[in-house]
């Protein structure tokens, strides 16, 4: 008898370009690793986008199947602390940039990689919340850490109509913060007023290079886009504010000045979810339960697709056509 198929989205290079299609598989074809799961969904994150159309240099092995992260079942298992049929969830790693990733029906991963689903959340819900709700409850937790309370004044979120943006807007407005949301495209402005900011910011001046320091505003941030946005961010902090960053939509650069840093005490914390150790995975994905309103889930995660789906959806995402987070169904 012949091993039954599934299927993947693969990525293959051709003439210095990449080519997404959907592909059957067998089990043999995955990876070798500890861990096999079955996947329920996945989601479709900016660096997903950019690997799927071959706009940016994510993908560093060739064939691959993208997708970031992912949630399932556990069929088989080596690793002592996991069983099958536990459901588990998995972001970063380089999973979909250098190991394959989400856009499967089964994969082979590190057991050490996988987070226990927290109890209250299914893995449609996991993913809905995904790579970027996981980064945004990190960026959240470094606020935190370096002192920041509600009480200390307005918060801005760049980027608010994201991934990253609408989970961190619905977290902070549930902590009682008040949020101001910085979005380019009026036509999202109820859409994050539905997620809990409370004023919008004006997008009209935010591509141009600020000053160096410009009037106080903020005494936190959470920025998502980078470059110029970031710059104009720190500029307007207020003494002693604290700044998130954990992305780069925007560009890389940081056209700014050691001003912000040495005359008003500023703190620029950069947030990495990729290597993230486990001891800092698993407190972070139960607060999410705790500290994000669930029922937000189904505006936040507006859109659902197929792996056939995933490459037009990959292209609208980096012409600024959709808003927050995009589910994968692989099944």
């Amino acid at each position: 008898m012949s091993e039954p198929t599934f299927n993947a989205l693969l990525l293959r290079e051709e003439d210095k370009k990449t080519r997404a299609s959907v592909e059957q598989l067998t089990l043999d074809a995955l990876p070798s690793a500890d861990t096999l799961v079955k996947i329920e969904y996945s989601t479709l994150n900016y660096k997903d986008a950019l690997a799927v159309t071959g706009k940016g240099k994510i993908v560093r092995t060739w064939p691959l199947v993208p997708g970031i992260d992912f949630a399932g079942e556990i069929v088989e298992t080596s690793c002592a602390h996991l069983r099958p049929r536990q459901k588990v969830v998995l972001t970063g790693w380089s999973v979909g940039e250098k190991y394959w990733g989400g856009y499967s029906q089964y994969q082979r991963v590190r057991g050490e990689w996988l987070v226990p689903l927290p109890a209250g959340l299914t893995t449609r819900q996991a993913m809905m919340i995904g790579t970027a709700g996981f980064t945004a409850m990190l960026c959240v937790n470094a606020l935190e850490a370096a002192g920041l309370t509600p009480d200390r004044g307005p918060l801005l979120v760049t980027g608010a109509a994201g991934g990253v943006g609408s989970v961190a807007v619905a977290i902070l407005a549930q902590l009682g913060y008040r949020v101001t949301a910085l979005t380019g495209k009026p036509e999202k402005y109820d859409y994050v007023k539905s997620l809990g900011a409370q004023d919008l910011a004006d997008a009209s001046s935010w591509s141009e290079a600020p000053r160096a320091l410009e009037t106080q505003k903020w005494a936190g941030a959470i920025d998502t886009v980078g470059s110029k946005v970031l710059a104009r961010v720190l500029a307007e902090m207020n003494y002693n504010g604290v700044v998130a960053a954990c992305g780069l939509a925007g560009g890389t650069d940081l056209p700014t000045t050691v001003m912000p840093f040495i005359l008003r005490g500023v703190k620029l914390l950069g947030v990495d979810s990729v290597m993230q150790p486990i001891e800092q995975r698993v407190p972070a994905w139960n607060r999410i339960v705790k500290d994000l309103r669930l029922d937000l889930l189904e505006t936040i995660a507006a859109r659902t697709v197929s792996l056939p789906e995933v490459a037009d959806a990959a292209h609208a995402m980096l012409s600024g056509r959709l808003r927050g987070r995009i589910l994968v169904d692989v099944n």
